[in-house]
């Protein structure tokens, strides 16, 4: 090795801080330094020894530098390409974690791209010669090498291995500083929307209507969501903003407006805070605020979940809100250059960026509970002689489904099942529906727990899982999920129950059982549906109600499609039936449960059995989770009576007479919460979860027959300016129940049910 290397080396483990060069010198020393250890570590501890000793040669420092970083010189393993970087060295890194932070806005001009004329032709131009991560704080040599303003290394104090997330955040912050530089020195604002260039060229001509809506999440799955976060109608041509140096003091409230944006570059400008309008741009991928004058984030940072690197560099910032605990895709979080709280940087340091995420998260304080959920009235002076039906209907998340990996945003505390069904049996306590229908329900929660602690309030209830519990043990089907109703027993008399196995009865139509889409798309998902027919203990009246939980996959709204009209094929079919059902001979021997300790009370005489002359004659509810929005296919077969043998649903696939000539149901129905559009109480929701958030809860009614007189209101959207998705510790779920309180119409027409011209034996199945 040269004689000036060995002098370098010797002369930078003697001179001490107050000796420290130029700093010109100083990064080319480093450079050098950086690429010397390399080479000792690969030597024997005899060579090492034979270098250390070794007599200087005076003045020899600059000229072999400038030999090693020419500009024709490429630096081996650690050279960067256009900004990439190279490989790691093969030594380990070491930090100081004796180390303090100096203040953020010292000058950095020695790492911008212009220097190579004070570096004798060492042409840097924003490629790092080196690893940054382990020259800026690993080598504690001189002060001016260590660029975020840490002291040096006392002689003797242990230097310990850093990580190499710990070493990437580094390498980031020093490419920070290099374009803080460019911009701030040389008057070049918008640095990253020149590097970004040309990766927005010709974006616009892939996109289009319905089309194309940008890059992807990585192929995150978006399992349990209607659809993926991208999904949009709208076209939209571009996605990243380029703020940054500027000088702007303030972010104007316009800039929100933009929220489809996806990467968003606000540094080296002269920003103090960040304003709580943040949290509109849920769609934030990369948020860049570096070099700013930042001391503080807003909690509403917690709304933009899906943020995967966010760049604070060289701000102000000493704490970190709880609600960035919310960001559970964050990859990078960048701080250094802040006079951050110790054990807030020691964690991101010693870990990485994810373990700072989950300790914020865990120390999160239970949030102020929100206002109440009002009841909007509806119909008023509705007649006191009307019977009246209250009817919940709420998909409560399983305990298998509710993972961290789905619901990473949730505290831990809030997402165990033990504290969410717990809250999930208050609400049903509290709403005190005649008629609740639940999803994702458990048999062993079902049986064990929901039954007994309803029971206590008068509720009997009916439930079956997914078939494909049939094909497991005993034990493991327990924990399959199903579809669940309860009634209150000392109103309603549970006249018959079925069970809707859509893949079973799919794939035994004589019209679809030979055609391969039936096979491929829609047997391979285990939804159900529940009828269960009902009479009113003291009018008489008669009451189909139906609850299902739909495929949730977005690729698959023609296996929605089809789920949903064998449902209502079987509806009227079982209307058909209902119809011609005969009456309760003795209503009052049919007893309800009593609670413990409770004394029968003495009930008015119930009237006689009602009669129905056809099957939309009879009032109708059809509730459940549907993972359809008010635009799909669903939706239009719902409330229009028919969809159309080549609606675009369909998707080209073969479905017997559904495609060949349409689907179509006798009933006039309207989803309950219609009452409320266009209203401030509209309810835009029905499951909240960051991405998505749309309304694919119904309670449907036949109009005909019934009446809304009642709704419960949407939650409190002051709260849910800080909340990212549900569950939490006040929405056990992460949908929401609505409720809806009807009253059956009164019939002109309306005659007792006589005795039964057919089988003496059709009357038995009574609960």
């Amino acid at each position: 090795m040269a004689d000036g290397q060995r002098h370098l080396l010797q002369h930078a483990f003697s001179n001490p801080l107050s000796q420290a060069g130029p700093a010109s010198d100083n990064i080319a020393n480093g450079l050098f330094l950086n690429s010397l250890l390399t080479q000792l570590a690969a030597t024997t501890a005899t060579q090492q020894a034979s270098l250390l000793s070794a007599s200087p040669a005076p003045g020899s420092a600059n000229q072999t530098t400038r030999g090693m970083y020419g500009q024709s010189h490429q630096q081996g393993h650690n050279s960067r390409i256009n900004g990439a970087p190279g490989r790691q060295q093969a030594m380990p890194m070491l930090y100081n974690f004796q180390q303090q932070s100096a203040h953020p806005h010292q000058a950095h001009g020695q790492h911008h791209q212009g220097l190579q004329q004070d570096h004798g032709g060492a042409s840097l131009m924003g490629h790092s010669a080196f690893s940054s991560g382990v020259l800026s704080n690993a080598s504690p040599f001189t002060a001016s090498a260590m660029q975020n303003g840490h002291a040096s290394t006392a002689r003797g104090a242990q230097a310990q291995q850093i990580t190499e997330h710990w070493a990437e955040q580094l390498r980031l912050h020093k490419e920070a500083e290099r374009a803080h530089a460019t911009m701030t020195e040389q008057h070049q604002p918008h640095f990253y929307a020149r590097l970004k260039a040309a990766e927005n060229r010709g974006i616009g001509g892939s996109g289009g209507v319905g089309g194309d809506s940008g890059p992807s999440v990585d192929g995150e799955d978006d399992r349990r969501r209607p659809w993926s976060l991208d999904k949009t109608n709208k076209r939209q041509d571009w996605y990243n903003l380029d703020m940054s140096g500027q000088g702007l003091r303030v972010l104007a409230p316009p800039l929100f407006a933009y929220e489809f944006l996806q990467e968003l570059y606000i540094a080296s400008n002269r920003l103090t805070y960040l304003p709580p309008d943040i949290g509109r741009l849920r769609h934030l991928r990369h948020l860049d605020a570096s070099n700013n004058l930042i001391a503080d984030l807003p909690p509403e940072i917690g709304m933009c979940t899906n943020l995967k690197s966010l760049y604070l560099f060289n701000n102000q910032i000493r704490d970190l809100p709880s609600e960035l605990g919310s960001l559970y895709l964050l990859e990078m979080l960048g701080i250094e250059g802040n006079p951050l709280d110790p054990s807030l940087k020691q964690e991101i340091m010693t870990g990485d960026t994810k373990s700072l995420v989950n300790k914020l998260l865990l120390k999160a304080p239970v949030p102020i509970p929100p206002a109440e959920r009002k009841c909007i009235v509806i119909q008023e002076d509705v007649s006191p002689n009307l019977e009246r039906v209250k009817v919940l209907t709420w998909n409560i998340l399983c305990e298998k489904f509710a993972t961290p990996t789905l619901y990473g945003y949730t505290p831990p505390a809030a997402l165990q099942w033990e504290y969410r069904r717990e809250r999930i049996i208050q609400e049903l306590h509290e709403r005190e529906a005649d008629i609740l229908c639940l999803q994702e329900i458990a048999t062993d929660v079902f049986r064990d727990f929901f039954s007994p602690n309803l029971a206590q309030d008068g509720y009997k209830g009916v439930h079956w899982p997914r078939p494909k519990a049939k094909t497991m043990s005993e034990k493991d089907a327990q924990s399959v999920d199903g579809c669940a109703v309860f009634y209150k027993a000392n109103k309603w008399i549970l006249l018959d129950k079925q069970l809707l196995d859509y893949a079973n009865i799919a794939i035994n139509r004589p019209d679809m059982k030979n055609q391969h889409d039936i096979f491929n798309r829609v047997m391979p998902k285990d939804n159900i549906g529940l009828i269960c027919f009902f009479e009113s203990r003291q009018t008489g009246a008669r009451l189909i109600v139906a609850n299902t939980h739909l495929a949730w996959e977005p690729t698959l709204p023609d296996v929605k499609l089809v789920q949903t009209a064998i449902m209502m094929e079987n509806i009227t079919r079982l209307a058909e039936k209902y119809a011609r059902w005969p009456p309760l001979k003795d209503k009052k021997m049919i007893q309800a449960p009593l609670e413990d300790g409770e004394q029968r009370v003495e009930l008015p005489e119930p009237a006689p059995s009602q009669e129905y002359r056809n099957n939309t004659d009879i009032p109708l509810l059809v509730c459940g989770d549907y993972n359809s929005t008010y635009d799909s296919s669903v939706y239009e077969l719902l409330s229009r009576g028919r969809v159309a043998p080549n609606h675009p649903d369909f998707g080209g696939h073969q479905y017997g007479s559904f495609t060949r000539d349409g689907i179509e149901h006798p009933f006039s129905m309207r989803s309950a919460y219609v009452h409320l559009n266009g209203t401030p109480d509209e309810l835009t929701f029905t499951n909240y979860v960051p991405g998505f958030a749309e309304v694919i809860d119904y309670i449907w009614y036949s109009t005909n027959t019934l009446e809304v007189v009642s709704l419960l209101g949407p939650p409190d959207r002051d709260h849910l300016k800080r909340v990212p998705g549900f569950p939490n510790y006040h929405f056990p779920a992460d949908h929401i129940q609505i409720m809806a309180e009807l009253v059956i119409k009164a019939r002109k027409d309306k005659k007792m049910v006589q005795e039964p011209d057919f089988g003496s034996s059709s009357g038995d199945r009574r609960n």
